[in-house]
């Protein structure tokens, strides 16, 4: 699989976060129409517009085949080809959404994305973190304050004056993201105050 396990971010059981690992979503090879009983399709990771991993994977009724070599270190390359079953559960408004199972020995939790280590496993299988998990205080603050702002349809940047409620948002809704703004924010300013020690 061009390296997937190789490396001190392929080890599995690593405390890494899901942006360290390679990753397949469910719901994207459904939106694409890769999921028919019978369809066999490639999938592919790049960096800088070069492929730095790829997979094969064949559908069959009720699960994928994931089809790939890959190696840890300097160890020799191992084929893997195995399958992950597939769920469904019912939407409110109708149709299905597809899960994959968790093939990892022992598990079989119902996920939309498994991560690519020696096999392709669940976060909590893994044992990963979200990013934002391993953000101070004040970053995860300043992530929220960036998030209002992009609703809101401001400049990036908490530094940045802040600017005018969007046409057609309620006014009650604009006061209620302003204030929760305002809040992270603060915190925000106040955490780095603190861990680089200057006033405010």
């Amino acid at each position: 699989m061009g390296g997937l396990g190789s490396g001190r971010h392929w080890h599995y059981g690593a405390h890494d976060t899901t942006d360290d690992y390679r990753a397949i979503d469910v719901r994207r090879w459904q939106r694409d129409g890769f999921l028919r009983p019978g369809r066999t399709f490639g999938w592919q990771w790049t960096r800088n517009n070069q492929v730095t991993a790829s997979i094969q994977v064949r559908v069959d009724t009720g699960c994928v085949w994931l089809i790939y070599r890959h190696r840890s270190g300097g160890d020799e390359w191992k084929d893997e080809n195995y399958p992950v079953c597939l769920d469904r559960t019912s939407c409110h408004l109708g149709g299905q959404r597809p899960w994959f199972r968790c093939p990892a020995l022992g598990c079989r939790r119902r996920v939309a994305i498994l991560y690519g280590g020696g096999i392709f496993a669940c976060r909590r299988c893994h044992k990963l973190a979200y990013p934002s998990q391993r953000e101070t205080t004040d970053g995860r603050a300043r992530l929220r304050a960036e998030r209002i702002r992009e609703k809101l349809g401001w400049e990036p940047g908490i530094l940045n004056p802040g600017g005018m409620k969007p046409k057609g948002m309620h006014w009650k809704t604009f006061e209620r993201l302003f204030g929760e703004y305002n809040a992270n924010v603060e915190q925000s300013l106040a955490g780095m105050a603190l861990r680089f020690g200057f006033k405010r």
